[in-house]
């Protein structure tokens, strides 16, 4: 059975395995809010991205009315040209650039309409992903908002384990706070562990008979001999 002084460092233990509970909750609320941030960011960029299609699409178009417009203009000129002209050997040449000038323009047209289906289909796209990306964002936020209520609650919490730490603390003698301490810093917690079967809770070795007798008498700190944990007798 754990002696007096045992039972208040497994208090002190488990306040303190509280506290570095709470204290990793709290430290990773930044990263969580970070990682949904970015998520938004990544949406955000792929929306754009589609919307970068869309703009491409557009001014590709655009081109195309340009350079079908500037096609007509040659197309006329060639036609005006030809009903002045006298000589034969002319009259075929502007032809020739007339079907030319036609058949720039029936690809030109072509490709205009390839690309107005283009921008049908990006427009839908574009709409769908925006719609999609509003209802994402406003689920991120809410989650945002979420770990932003979560770290108040958190930073309430710790704040009354920390006290409860203190107060645990004042329950047990310096030297053996300073062992405590000290272990806790090297091993990290738990360093107050029962044996259980001859063997360490904490390193799970076994221990030596001198100790495993120690670990029996009262008032009398014994650590592990192998890896220095205060061992306790748990009946």
């Amino acid at each position: 059975m754990p002696t007096p002084t045992i039972e208040k460092l497994l208090i002190l233990q488990d306040r303190d395995e509280q506290r570095i509970s709470l204290e990793n909750q709290v430290k990773a609320v930044p990263r969580e809010v970070a990682a949904v941030e970015q998520k938004i960011a990544a949406e955000k960029a792929a929306f754009e991205a589609a919307r970068g299609e869309l703009r491409e699409l557009e001014a590709r178009k655009k081109a195309i009315e340009n350079e079908i417009g500037s096609a007509q203009d040659r197309l006329s000129r060639y036609k005006s040209q030809q009903l002045q002209v006298r000589k034969n050997d002319e009259y075929q040449a502007l032809g020739v650039e007339i079907g030319h000038a036609q058949a720039e323009i029936d690809t030109l047209e072509e490709e205009e309409l390839k690309v107005m289906y283009a921008i049908d289909a990006a427009k839908s796209k574009s709409a769908a992903a925006e719609a999609e990306l509003r209802q994402n964002v406003a689920g991120h936020e809410a989650r945002i908002q979420s770990q932003h209520e979560r770290a108040v609650t958190l930073q309430a919490e710790l704040q009354a384990a920390m006290e409860s730490v203190s107060a645990a603390r004042g329950g047990v003698d310096e030297p053996t706070l300073r062992m405590y301490d000290r272990l806790a810093e090297q091993r990290g917690l738990p360093v107050i562990v029962p044996i259980h079967d001859g063997k360490c809770g904490g390193c799970h070795m076994r221990v030596s008979f001198n100790i495993d007798s120690e670990t029996r008498k009262a008032g009398k700190i014994v650590t592990c001999d192998q890896c220095t944990r205060i061992v306790y007798w748990e009946a």
